[in-house]
């Protein structure tokens, strides 16, 4: 399949050639399209076996310009904390009929919380919400008591990872039109959160390779 004349000239611009998270982002901001705002994501290829526990990276990292995404957040609470859930801008918010809800197919959310009283509900359809990713989980802060920071945390640009079979990271951390100085910020944020959940069992070189990319652009490898 032929490249577009777009993607063959983003090529030209970086064969060969290494480049920082600064000059990276500058090249993307520099090279978007007038017509869509693009997202950047980056990818991290670590020198883990996610097969074994003591090797898996998992967590949460709050980027500080946030992602560019509308998060949709639904939330498993009763009475008063489903009342905190409300307020604090929750997309959904409900108990049994909210499960009900979502074996009937309907799981199109970002993030899902529960207080830690709604997990046996949760976990009647554990088989539905694990394969999306959804599956509420004390370590990531989905399971909460205090709904009201989960939700504001989803909405304001949380971003959640976890390793792949691969032992790939990777995350979308902002949109072209952040503009360079926001972009570098979140993409540093990223990596700092990364470095810093190097889990007992990994060995040798932790971080092998950082690429960056737009959507519809092209990978660009960043000096590590």
């Amino acid at each position: 399949m032929k490249k577009g004349k777009y993607i063959s000239d983003l090529y030209k611009n970086i064969e060969g050639k290494s480049f920082s998270v600064d000059e990276a982002i500058k090249f993307f901001v520099d090279k978007k399209r007038s017509k869509f705002d693009e997202t950047i994501e980056i990818s991290m290829n670590l020198g883990i076996d996610p097969r074994h526990a003591d090797q898996m990276v998992r967590g949460v990292v709050s980027l500080p310009n946030g992602n560019g995404k509308t998060m949709k957040v639904a939330v498993f609470a009763k009475e008063k904390k489903a009342e905190e859930a409300r307020s604090a801008g929750a997309d959904v918010v409900g108990a049994e009929d909210l499960a009900e809800d979502m074996q009937k197919g309907n799981l199109n959310y970002d993030r899902v919380i529960a207080t830690p009283d709604m997990m046996g509900v949760v976990g009647r359809i554990g088989k539905i919400l694990g394969p999306k990713g959804l599956m509420p989980n004390p370590k990531l802060g989905t399971v909460t008591s205090d709904v009201k920071d989960a939700v504001e945390a989803a909405k304001s640009g949380q971003v959640q990872y976890r390793a792949e079979k691969t032992g790939i990271v990777q995350a979308g951390v902002g949109k072209v039109s952040f503009g360079p100085d926001k972009l570098v910020e979140n993409v540093n944020a990223f990596i700092e959160a990364i470095q810093k959940s190097r889990p007992s069992g990994a060995k040798g070189t932790f971080v092998k390779n950082i690429s960056i990319s737009s959507t519809m652009g092209v990978g660009i490898n960043v000096n590590i």
